[in-house]
């Protein structure tokens, strides 16, 4: 009775372990319909991608993709437009599609107004500003104040100065700022040209509105020690932003705006 009943016991347990236990076909099967879900997948968004015109950005051979041959001519002009300043592959790609898309007048005329300021553009004989003759407007308007002269690093900065409309002096435009670690030093900046304007104009006192970061900074202490004795030099004041409020400013900025104050 007692062997009976373990064999029973034991037939019972074998019985319910091999139902159990799957099948060798199972993990096959399951592996199978995940791999074709995943192809399915692929296939769709790579179908998605091509409509867009992403997909060579997006998919790379080692995914298993070979991405559309475009023309030469378009990848030579994306990769001239990935070279402007801002501007990625994806940037460039829809610039370039946009090139193609909108009539040829329209393209021709954005390239023949960079070859046009290519070819009359030039720098002012006398302050380094933008011009297309010796002498830019600022320079041959006989009401600017010529005692005046305020030092900026690029004719960018000259522009935002002059949208304020408070400065009527003259501009020296140094074409950069002094970084050694970058290979930029004095001689390679119009810092002597600006020596010479000082001496030969009468000038009484020179701005320096370099930006307020490391470069620009060591670029004015430099200005600042070569034209001390023979000019008054001054610099922008640094403080805080019109609208701003002192909770979000920094240490730095409230440094500079308490020793700029000024009577009222």
């Amino acid at each position: 009775m007692g062997v009976r009943l373990h064999a029973a016991l034991s037939f019972r347990r074998r019985d319910r372990h091999v139902r159990a236990r799957p099948t060798d076909a199972g993990p096959r099967v399951a592996l199978a319909e995940r791999a074709e879900s995943a192809a399915r997948a692929t296939c769709a968004q790579r179908a998605w991608l091509a409509r867009s015109g992403r997909a060579r950005e997006t998919l790379s051979e080692a995914d298993g993709y070979a991405p559309a041959v475009l023309s030469p001519a378009v990848d030579n002009l994306v990769a001239q437009l990935t070279r402007l300043p801002g501007i990625g592959g994806r940037t460039a790609q829809r610039l370039a599609f946009h090139l193609l898309q909108v009539p040829k007048p329209e393209a021709l005329a954005l390239a023949e107004a960079i070859a046009d300021v290519k070819e009359r553009v030039r720098f002012c004989r006398e302050c380094g500003n933008l011009t297309e003759d010796e002498l830019c407007a600022i320079c041959a308007d006989a009401r600017r104040d010529r005692t005046t002269i305020c030092v900026v690093e690029q004719p960018v900065d000259l522009v935002s100065l002059e949208r304020t409309a408070e400065y009527r002096g003259l501009y020296h435009v140094l074409g950069g700022a002094l970084s050694p670690l970058d290979g930029v030093d004095p001689e390679h900046l119009r810092i002597d040209e600006l020596l010479r304007r000082v001496e030969r104009n009468g000038v009484a006192e020179v701005v320096l509105a370099t930006n307020p970061n490391m470069t620009g900074e060591a670029t004015a202490a430099y200005l600042a020690d070569r034209l001390r004795g023979r000019v008054r030099v001054t610099r922008l004041a640094s403080g805080l932003p019109v609208g701003g409020d002192l909770e979000y400013a920094d240490e730095v900025t409230l440094g500079r705006a308490l020793a700029g104050r000024r009577e009222m």
